[in-house]
């Protein structure tokens, strides 16, 4: 938390949000999805800077969007690519965070996080400016997308409801490989497919994992990719598109360069990033 929580002039990290294990165990009537996840903030983190602007500032409000995403492999797009884009101007979660808490300000977000990889690179970023503001009520966070009251606070926590029921658990040193294709997984989708695919029992951590594959099925070619870098099975991270396994710090250095390797000899290009757990704020 920033000791003036309404500074003129402001900077944080904004933490990565992985979520180790998610279960969908309901659907409210309003079609919203109960999710029971454990979530992790990690080292990986976009950057915030911010200047406060008054009712009297002639300037106006707006969000800066500075891509610093580290790809590595093949060094252009393929044809077939579809990487989200992080919007500036008011469909910005940074900007529907400011309206909420009543703020304006000027705003630079240094993305490090990719978008639409399921690590909750936006949520995280309006997760900031909740906390810049003064404003930890889960209720009004969960209003601005499910990850969001977990990013509020970050560590490690059992998360269940639509986000907004929070339950915090001991912090663990952890290590993780975090993967992310150059592909565009809409989550609405995602849950839209789980819905047509009916009830079945799990197989891994993530009940989402075989609707987003069929919402984007070269997401099991990743997932192979994954698995033989680094010899473990990995884990679809929230409704994708990044898969990550879990291993010691130690290791993860060691694996993500076997990774990096593997992707540049298929002549594709990916994030991959070794990781770190960091505790709560």
């Amino acid at each position: 938390m920033p000791t003036n929580p309404c500074a003129e002039r402001w900077s944080q990290s904004a933490p990565a949000k992985l979520t180790r294990t998610l279960r969908v165990v309901g659907r409210r009537a309003d079609g919203y999805h109960l999710l029971e996840a454990e979530m992790v903030s990690l080292d990986l983190a976009d950057e915030i800077h911010l200047m406060a602007l008054g009712e009297d500032d002639r300037e106006d409000a707006s969000v800066e969007v500075l891509d610093a995403v580290r790809w590595c492999g093949a060094p252009g797009p393929t044809p077939d690519e579809a990487i989200a884009v992080v919007p500036s101007g008011p469909s910005n979660l940074v900007s529907k965070a400011l309206a909420l808490v009543g703020r304006r300000a000027a705003v630079s977000l240094v993305k490090h996080i990719p978008a639409g990889a399921g690590l909750g690179g936006g949520s995280s970023d309006a997760a900031a400016i909740l906390r810049w503001a003064g404003n930890d009520d889960p209720l009004s966070a969960a209003s601005l997308g499910a990850d969001v009251p977990f990013c509020v606070h970050g560590g490690r926590a059992l998360v269940r409801g639509i986000g907004e029921v929070l339950e915090p658990l001991e912090f663990e040193e952890t290590g993780f490989v975090v993967c992310t294709p150059p592909l565009a997984v809409a989550t609405s989708l995602v849950y839209q497919a789980f819905d047509e695919l009916g009830a079945r029992e799990a197989t891994g951590p993530n009940d989402l994992e075989a609707a987003a594959i069929c919402v984007a099925p070269e997401l099991a070619w990743w997932r192979a990719l994954v698995a033989d870098a680094t010899a473990s099975v990995p884990v679809l991270a929230g409704s994708g598109a990044s898969w990550f396994v879990e291993c010691t710090a130690a290791r993860a250095e060691l694996a993500a360069g076997a990774l990096v390797e593997a992707v540049a000899a298929e002549g594709r290009r990916a994030v991959v990033e070794a990781c770190r757990a960091v505790a709560a704020y």
